[in-house]
């Protein structure tokens, strides 16, 4: 049984921090450097009192307005976040009771960032193939920004907040799900991380800030990137990927009519291109207006490639996410 994209909507939060106004914060943090760098002019930051739920609520609801969806006919709800808004209870369930669906609907949040939606895609396929739902609804949503210390010029120069909502459906959408692979390697986990808040290292009032090299301060509770090895690890493991993906497809470069990856930077970015030797043509990069959103990029990616009609008499096209983990994922799509 086919499993199939039927329909994506994203939502932003209001409060919007502009490289203007980084620079303001940071005078020796030039705008133009910022743009030219990360590809980024704005970011979205979800307010004090707005957490994960509440953004995927917001965009599962526009999901439903945008493309006249039934939400009665949602049987699975999937929740991609690594920011819930408890330990427990799981979000998921909090946003089926918020949204008003159906109790006989299974529910189910993964902790997973970058490579999130790739990999829940390919959870929605199972349940789909295995006859275990018929309308997946799955749903990435991450408030990095509440990780971030205020002077982690860094960080908060990269990462903005946003939810997607996206329904996998048996029944035909704009694109299907073909094949999947994955890879993880947790050697790497400690050069992206947030470090207490889990069990093994509570938050405590005692964390000292930290200022690196660069002028970035941050303490353990907060949001810790390795720049360099997170840089060094695309470069090793993202081409390996995209090229097994296109082999487990039976397919060529020369196939694939666009590729849309986890939406990093436009330094990494342009990096794997030249070394994965794609046509710039074929790349596609749309982070500008909201900066790198964790496991919401290629959900928002692929609905202004769309929207951009960059899909227009395209047949097949290769996502692939990779980060935080380490973990990564590719699969290819299909226009029929």
């Amino acid at each position: 049984m086919k499993a199939n994209i039927k329909a994506i909507s994203y939502y932003l939060p209001e409060t919007i921090l502009s490289n203007d106004l980084i620079h303001q914060e940071f005078p020796e943090w030039d705008i133009e450097k910022i743009s030219s760098k990360t590809g980024i002019n704005s970011r979205h930051i979800s307010a004090e009192d707005e957490f994960s739920s509440d953004m995927a609520v917001k965009a599962a609801e526009k999901l439903f307005e945008e493309h006249n969806i039934d939400k009665s006919t949602i049987d699975y709800l999937l929740f991609c976040t690594q920011s819930p808004d408890y330990f427990l209870p799981t979000t998921a369930c909090i946003i089926q009771d918020k949204l008003g669906l159906d109790t006989s609907i299974g529910a189910l949040d993964f902790n997973l960032g970058c490579s999130g939606f790739v990999y829940g895609l390919s959870l929605a396929k199972g349940l789909i193939a295995g006859e275990m739902a018929k309308n997946v609804l799955l749903i990435t949503s991450e408030t990095y920004s509440k990780f971030i210390h205020p002077n982690d010029k860094s960080n908060k120069t990269i990462f903005g907040d946003a939810a997607a909502a996206t329904l996998i459906s048996i029944e035909k959408g704009f694109c299907s799900i073909g094949n999947f692979v994955f890879g993880t390697d947790g050697k790497g986990a400690e050069n992206l991380i947030v470090k207490q808040g889990g069990m093994r290292f509570p938050v405590s009032d005692e964390n000292e800030d930290i200022k690196d090299e660069f002028g970035n301060v941050r303490n353990d509770k907060n949001l810790f990137m390795n720049g360099t090895e997170i840089f060094n690890f695309t470069g090793e493991f993202v081409p390996k990927l995209t090229e097994a993906i296109l082999e487990k497809s039976n397919l060529t470069k020369e196939d694939i009519d666009l590729f849309i990856f986890h939406q990093a930077n436009k330094y990494m970015l342009n990096h794997l291109r030249k070394k994965i030797k794609i046509p710039e043509d074929k790349f596609f990069i749309a982070m500008e207006h909201c900066g790198n959103t964790v496991s919401s990029t290629i959900p928002i990616a692929l609905y202004e490639a769309q929207k951009q009609q960059k899909l227009v008499n395209a047949t097949n096209f290769i996502l692939a996410g990779f980060g935080v983990g380490y973990s990564w994922g590719a699969c290819n799509l299909i226009i029929e």
